[in-house]
């Protein structure tokens, strides 16, 4: 096996103030040769692609999962690590439950330390109206089995004490927690080598080998794989890989900006205010960021789906700022990928590696010095920014295409990818073993999204 260094990686960077801007990723190794034939090869090394590379292996299947950069390096690292039930859609209810049900379980499997725990979900709010959105989702609780309380005023300021307002309430999932970004997706691709699977990071997929409009095989910057399943995982990529071959998934991203602070004081494991959230990670440190807060950057794909979108960009429109930035050019969703048959626009960004927008990590800091004063001085480790892919309803696509047979899609999580990751990777396996779903599918299959459905947008 080959070893994939991190100093090689294109997305290391220092800014001018000397914090990376970068997540740093527990490096896994790579299988030096590519198998000549699999059953299953998956697309992407995120938390989705690598939890569906586990799963399958866990049903026997030969797996060989491809990753153009390296396991982990683009949205799964850059998440805040949540992993809730809280105020999800109903939607995606039953996959939260089953993801939960998952993680609880995948250190004793793998041996490997996740990092979850499940430390409770603590909110609060001095906006009447966000309260009471909370308060509405109660029904879906209760519905789901939910362990979730409203907090009064005075239990939200023994919870999170500020300085600067006054909290109107709050409330606390109780049986929710978090994970580690940086170990998730790795842990969970050693344990699909564990189990039979072959990982090949710097292996772009350049496009499908189909016969007689089936999947016959993968064609990578390394050679052909022939397999029976493809899973395309490729999250931000996912729309211009299948829109080769004729597929159309209507997806686009919003940047996002999170930052990451050395070790300090313990103020709460998961806490989240109206301009602030934060989560503690193993090592003491916090992963910050504001809700809400994103660029939607003027793409030509996003041009192309703009219809698709315009109900949940209407619906978002005071949470997101317009932009035209680089990713018009360059990425998943620039013209060259739109237009553009070049094999190898996929290895030609090994890592979508978005600056993080330096206004946005300077309110960051302001808040988190605001709320708790006596932090004044905590310096930054890590700053980024990510591509977070979204669907026009915000609820993720796990799916067979039935355009090609053999061919399946796991995309579009919509910022819910790394809570929702073991479960989403869990369906899309059984969906390619054609085993029994364990959760009905019906609600993240593709075809909704292009049959003229009405798109009805849920939470993001």
């Amino acid at each position: 096996m080959a070893q994939i260094s991190l100093s090689h990686s294109s997305d290391i960077a220092r800014s001018t103030e000397g914090y990376l801007m970068h997540p740093v990723v527990q490096p896994v190794a790579s299988d030096e040769h590519l198998p000549e034939a699999v059953d299953v090869v998956v697309v992407g090394g995120g938390i989705v692609g690598t939890a569906s590379a586990y799963y399958l292996a866990r049903r026997g299947l030969s797996v060989a999962l491809v990753e153009k950069g390296y396991v982990g390096c683009e949205q799964s690292s850059r998440t805040w690590g949540w992993c809730r039930q809280q105020n999800r859609d109903p939607r995606e209810m039953p996959l939260s439950l089953l993801s939960m049900r998952l993680w609880d379980d995948l250190r004793g499997e793998i041996g490997r330390d996740l990092g979850f725990r499940r430390t409770g979900l603590v909110y609060a709010t001095d906006d009447a109206a966000v309260l009471a959105g909370w308060e509405a989702w109660g029904p879906v609780a209760r519905e789901f089995g939910v362990d979730t309380h409203m907090l009064t005023a005075a239990q939200a300021a023994q919870r999170i004490p500020q300085n600067r307002r006054q909290w109107v309430g709050g409330l606390h999932s109780v049986a929710d927690g978090k994970a580690e970004p940086a170990l998730a997706a790795p842990a969970l691709a050693e344990g699909a080598r564990q189990l039979g699977a072959t990982i090949h990071q710097g292996c772009a997929a350049r496009g499908l080998d189909l016969t007689q409009g089936r999947i016959s095989g993968l064609h990578t910057e390394r050679g052909t794989i022939r397999a029976d399943a493809v899973l395309c995982a490729a999250g931000a990529w996912a729309s211009t890989f299948m829109r080769r071959h004729g597929v159309i998934f209507p997806q686009a991203s919003v940047r996002q900006t999170a930052l990451r602070t050395k070790p300090t004081v313990n103020l709460g494991e998961v806490l989240y205010c109206p301009d602030l959230a934060m989560t503690r990670r193993l090592d003491g440190s916090y992963t910050l960021a504001i809700s809400g807060r994103a660029t939607l950057e003027i793409t030509p794909q996003g041009l192309r789906f703009g219809r698709e979108f315009m109900p949940q960009f209407i619906q978002r429109l005071k949470a997101v700022q317009l932009g035209l930035g680089g990713s018009f050019f360059s990425g998943p969703e620039s013209l060259p990928a739109l237009w553009g048959h070049d094999p190898a626009i996929f290895e030609n960004t090994r890592v979508l590696s978005p600056a993080p927008n330096r206004k946005l990590v300077a309110a960051i800091m302001a808040n988190l010095v605001a709320t708790f004063p006596q932090l004044a001085g905590l310096e930054m480790d890590a700053a980024w920014g990510a591509y977070v892919d979204c669907t026009p309803d915000a609820v993720p696509v796990v799916s067979a295409v039935e355009q090609i047979g053999g061919l399946y899609l796991a995309a579009g999580c919509s910022g819910h990818g790394f809570g929702l990751g073991p479960g989403i990777g869990h369906l899309a396996a059984e969906l390619v073993a054609n085993d029994r779903p364990s959760v009905d599918p019906t609600h993240f299959r593709l075809d909704r999204l292009v049959d003229g459905s009405r798109i009805k947008v849920g939470s993001l």
